[in-house]
This record gives C-alpha cells, structure tokens and sequence, in this order.
C-alpha cells in the first residue's frame, strides 16, 4: 500500500503538470496505456557498447516486464516551436531481472541469466522535454519525436534517479486521438546490484504503448475553426474566411455582401445578374441576354465592337469602318490584302504580309552554296552544279519580298588581283543564273571578297577548299 500511494501521488501530479507533443490549436494532452521495463541494458556482457546495450531489444517474452492492463499516464502541454514539457507516472511488477553470468547455470548462449527478484514493485516519475517533427515533416498522421528528461525510480525498496533519452512516434487517427509508442533509456545514478543478483538501481529501456488524447482548443461557435484563429467567433462560418459565414454560398461573406441572401457576384457586392454578361440587372438593357458592359449589356455576337443590332455580318468578325464585315485576306496570314505587299503568299504581319527569312532557311541556301562547283580557274557551273542551282532559286521564290545578297571568297592561291575578280564573276554568275530563272533583279546583289576573308587555313587542301565558297548573306 505505501507503494501504491506514491504511484497515485506521481499520477496526481502528472494530472496537473505533465505534457506530451501537440500544438497550439489543443495544447493539452493525456496519454495512458501499458509500459514495459527491460533491465538487460545495464547487463554488462556483450561484445562492445552497442551489442551490451541494444542487442535483443524486443527479447519480450525473456526479458520485458508488463502489467497487463493500464501501466502509466501523463497529461502534456505545447510550450511552442514543437517543444512540448511534461510528467510522466507509471508502475510495473519485477520480475524478469536480466545479469550476465555467463558461469551460472541456465544461462543462455550469450552469458545472460534471466531470474526473478521476488516480484519488485516498479514506480516512475519521469519530466520530459519532447521535440516533434511532425511538422518539418509536413505530416498530419506521422508524428515522430526524440525527448530527453530526467526522472525517479522507485525499485523495490531502492530508489534513485535517472537521465531519460529517448524517441517516439504517434500515429493520429484524427485530429485529437493517436496510438503513441515511446522508448526511453534510463541512465541510473547508483549501482546496478547489491548483491550478485538484487537489483539495486540498475539502468533500463522502458517502452510504452498507449492512447494520446489532444484537448484545450476552444470552438465556441462549433464551426471547427478554432476561437484563436475565428474571426467570427461567435458565428458559424468557413474556414476560408476565416470562420466568418457566408450564407448565401457566393464566395462573399456576410459583412461584405450587399445581398447576403441571394447569390451574386464579387463584382456586384453579391447581387445577382441573371444573364451572367457581368452587368448588374438593374444596369442591363438586355438583361435576359448576355452582353457586353460596353453595350449596356447587350450582345456582340462576333466580338467585333460592334452591336448586333448594327453588323451586317452579325456572326462574323469584322471592323467597324466596313460596318461589321471583315476585309479579305486571300493568303490567311493574318494581313489584310489591303495591307499586304505579298497577298498571295502567306506571311507574317511583322513583315507586312510577306514570308520572313528564317535561320533555319539562311542555313540550307549556305549549305546549297558551298556546294556550288565552278570550271577550275573560272566562273562557270560545273554540270553537277545544276540541281544545286535550282534548289537555291526554288527557295529564293518562297520569300519574294527577301532581298539576297552573293558573295564570292578564293583562296590564297595565285595574285590578289586575279582571286578578286574571280571572286567577283563567280558571285555574279550566281546571280546571273537566279535572274534568269525568275529571281527579280532587285531582290540580288553581288560581291567578291576574294581571298580576304578565309575560314579555314590556306596551308592544307582541305582549307583551301573550304575557302573557295560562295556565301548567300539576307539582306536586312
């Protein structure tokens, strides 16, 4: 009985005092549930610290000692920035106390002894500092936690006190109720045995399992938004505005609603508009058919800006200056045959109607031009040169508002003099052949460089090659 009442006198107080991890919304909590002791801890024996220490962790049946019905419980309270404080009372009977004695008889393969000190009564009063990081975690069911406390023991007749590190997890089920599992390893001040088997004040795990219950938020108006975080806190309302009601169900609260009980719309203050074109009925001269507020709420079908009931092409789209009816554009660029400079080719408005030159184009013609073979010494065509020929002027007669410049480049065989003039005929048969092949005169020029502007080296064949070129450069 002096036992019990020291056990009921740690749980008066954990009652009063003690906290488990929650948050700002239910700052209290109680827990309760079974707890095991595991004396092998403080065995000695095994290989190195970790093996003496953490080896056969979940030995249940050898070395965990456990009440079978409700062994411990602590009420919580959130200090903030997912640190919690609190107490904690539990109680346990003794009676798997693990030594090693490894020249006992009965050990088992490890050296370890299981015996029974005579049923000890186990008492605890822990103090905890827990960490959750359930919200780092960005979780609302997975709640894991490390603590660290300290706390006393009351072993048998001893009692001594301890250093509590440890980790937990809970798993929520709602909002306020979880399953919350903990291990805490409790560092003893004192000595182990008092004799080669009593235990003394030995260290131990102790692991528990249980129920959290999460309390202390107030929902005065019951709308589930929390009094602290309610701007209407009296009043039922939604969380998206801030627990304020909007009764009408149009997305403007109450307060602010020009018509709290008939739906409407924002841009109305919550009054209605039957034909939905955004202008108030009391505004609209159509109000049963939608319009446009340009129009006093009355329809423009094609969009053009102007009223159906003056477009003469009602359900096609078209200026005002041609009273509703659009302007023809035969090549469909977008550029009126009116303001188009190439109205049977289709272009681009930036280009006043006409096809733009794209790089892509600029780097097959200078792909076709490096290929173009002349007469050694000369400026005229090879015969393979032909198709060449033709594939450039096929593609000069898809821009016919692009002007072209030629351009003839040597290498540095022979006298200046002479690789320029080269140059310069060669680049002017180019041009002669496209002229005479439907190219307009006007859209080309031509130009020799001669040998000054080499790419490639003139030292090898192959440079030289390279070098003796025609280029086609857009003239912009």
């Amino acid at each position: 009985m002096k036992h019990l009442q020291k056990f009921l006198v740690a749980v008066m107080m954990v009652m009063a005092m003690s906290s488990h991890a929650q948050d700002d919304n239910n700052p209290w909590a109680i827990s309760f549930g079974v707890n095991a002791v595991d004396t092998k801890t403080s065995a000695n024996g095994g290989h190195n610290f970790l093996d003496r220490h953490f080896s056969q962790p979940f030995a249940v049946n050898d070395n965990w000692n456990v009440l079978p019905s409700v062994s411990y419980i602590s009420v919580s309270k959130y200090l903030g920035d997912n640190f919690s404080f609190g107490l904690q009372g539990s109680l346990n009977k003794i009676n798997k106390f693990v030594n090693f004695a490894p020249t006992t008889t009965g050990h088992d393969s490890r050296g370890y002894v299981v015996t029974n000190p005579g049923d000890l009564m186990y008492y605890g009063v822990d103090a905890t500092v827990k960490y959750s990081f359930m919200s780092l975690i960005k979780s609302k069911i997975i709640d894991p936690n490390i603590h660290f406390g300290g706390g006393y023991t009351f072993f048998g007749k001893n009692s001594y006190g301890t250093v509590n590190p440890g980790a937990g997890l809970t798993f929520w089920f709602t909002e306020n109720i979880g399953l919350s599992l903990e291990s805490t390893y409790k560092k003893s001040f004192g000595e182990r045995n008092s004799s080669a088997s009593a235990p003394n004040a030995p260290s131990y795990f102790q692991h528990t399992a249980g129920f959290t219950f999460k309390f202390g938020g107030k929902d005065t108006d019951g709308d589930g938004i929390y009094d602290k975080d309610d701007a209407c806190p009296t009043v039922a309302g939604l969380k998206q505005f801030k627990g304020c009601p909007d009764t009408d169900g149009d997305g403007i609260i109450d307060s602010l609603d020009a018509c709290p009980d008939v739906a409407g719309l924002a841009a109305l203050n919550g009054c209605p508009d039957k034909d939905g074109d955004g202008v108030a009925d009391k505004d609209d001269a159509c109000p049963d058919v939608a319009g446009l507020a340009a129009f006093k709420g009355c329809p423009d079908t094609d969009g053009d800006g102007v009223t159906d009931a003056s477009d003469k092409c009602p359900t096609v789209s078209g200026p005002k200056e041609n009273a509703g009816c659009p302007w023809p554009d035969t090549d469909g660029d977008g550029v009126l045959d009116k303001d188009d400079k190439c109205p049977d080719v289709k272009g681009t408005v930036a280009n006043h109607g006409c096809p733009e030159v794209s790089d892509e184009t600029m780097s097959k013609l200078n792909q076709y031009a490096k290929t173009i073979l002349f007469d050694t010494a000369k400026s005229t065509f090879q015969k393979q040169t032909f198709p060449v020929l033709q594939s450039i002027t096929s593609i000069l007669k898809e821009y016919p508002s692009a002007k072209f410049s030629i351009e003839g480049h040597t290498d540095s065989d022979g006298k200046d003099a002479a690789n320029q003039k080269l140059s310069e005929d060669r680049a002017g048969a180019v041009v002669n052949y496209l002229v005479t092949n439907g190219i307009d005169s006007s859209r080309l020029t031509s130009v020799g460089f001669g040998e000054s502007k080499p790419i490639d080296t003139n030292k090898t064949k192959a440079g030289k090659a390279k070098n003796r070129r025609v280029e086609v450069k857009l003239v912009k």
